[in-house]
């Protein structure tokens, strides 16, 4: 397995179904836009912006320390943790998991990049992701990791 970063001695991946397809949708987009807006314009529009916010967030805040309180989630999501706040745009929610092997080898896994809550929505998302660990959509050893990895 090849991680697509290493920060603070962590290596992160990108959950391939989920995380992976947002993050290759997003970085298009941002593309796209700068060949289509003038610079100032291009630098101030919210998808750039959010892009920013996210890679920060996860080489800068996450990789610092994944086990910090203020990205503890409780109760059955106890075992990953969420960004909030810190740069990212109101009510988006960054999801990951880290996870340890021998002692010796740090594995960041970024899952989901959960989305603000639409107009009359009852589910946010912090129900889409309960449902998600629900159905078993992430691994839950190292192994399973490292096979849903390779695989994707």
């Amino acid at each position: 397995m090849s991680p697509s970063l290493v920060c603070h001695g962590w290596e992160i991946a990108f959950q391939p179904r989920l995380f992976a397809r947002q993050y290759a949708e997003l970085k298009a987009e941002v593309k796209t836009l700068k060949q289509e807006l003038e610079p100032h314009v291009f630098v101030v529009h919210p998808q750039v912006k959010l892009l920013a916010a996210v890679m920060a967030g996860i080489k800068e805040r996450i990789a610092a320390d994944p086990y910090a309180s203020r990205f503890a989630l409780q109760g059955p999501l106890r075992r990953y943790g969420r960004l909030k706040g810190l740069g990212l745009p109101d009510r988006h929610r960054l999801f990951f998991r880290p996870f340890e092997a021998d002692g010796r080898r740090l594995l960041l896994l970024i899952l989901w990049l959960g989305y603000p809550r639409k107009e009359g929505d009852r589910n946010d998302c912090y129900a889409a992701f309960t449902r998600m660990v629900r159905r078993g959509d992430f691994p839950e050893s190292w192994p399973e990791l490292q096979a849903e990895i390779e695989a994707g």
